[in-house]
């Protein structure tokens, strides 16, 4: 990518810190609503090809050395989504550790008020938990991982599945909501 293009791509507005030879592709976005560029952080050797986001009362995310995330792809924080190294988020997948709105009507109905006059709100809580995906992990396409998950070590999401319950080390979750369907073979265990 043309550094003086990403340059004035982010001029005026906090993004993100990318380490060496990490990149963000020409569609992705950082959506750095907190306003603190060290609240999202890109390991080294790592693609962006979808869309980081950070809430304006708060969120951090950590992405390790040799990640993938691809296009289509979601993450949002409102606390903290640490993401280890080498791991894979298939095309459309979603990681989300909050509820992104209100389960209220009322206060929901606020919080929409609030973002199509002002912004996002600074003040509003959104049942924040942190999520965790570990080294060697692989998040399939059109997976959903919610708040609160700990994806373990070479853990595997199915494409589809829908993640509330965290995931084993070294094993394969699948479905709606995501279970337990195989244990990795020792050799399918090494990095």
């Amino acid at each position: 990518m043309n550094v003086d293009y990403l340059i004035q791509r982010l001029i005026g507005r906090a993004t993100c810190r990318l380490q060496q030879n990490a990149v963000l592709g020409s569609r992705a976005r950082i959506r750095n609503i907190r306003g603190d560029s060290d609240k999202i952080t890109v390991g080294q050797h790592s693609r962006i090809l979808g869309e980081l986001l950070t809430f304006a009362h708060g969120g951090e995310i950590s992405l390790g050395e040799w990640c993938y995330v691809g296009e289509g792809s979601r993450i949002w924080s409102a606390a903290s989504i640490i993401i280890g190294n080498r791991v894979l988020i298939s095309h459309s997948a979603n990681v989300f550790d909050n509820l992104t709105h209100p389960l209220g009507a009322a206060a929901r109905h606020q919080q929409i008020r609030q973002i199509f006059s002002h912004g996002h709100p600074r003040d509003i809580s959104l049942d924040e938990n942190p999520v965790r995906i570990c080294d060697d992990a692989w998040i399939g396409a059109g997976a959903m991982v919610l708040r609160g998950v700990t994806v373990g070590e070479g853990g595997v999401v199915a494409a589809g599945a829908v993640v509330t319950k965290d995931v084993p080390a070294f094993s394969v979750v699948a479905g709606n909501p995501a279970v337990l369907i195989k244990e990795l073979p020792a050799d399918a265990r090494q990095s």
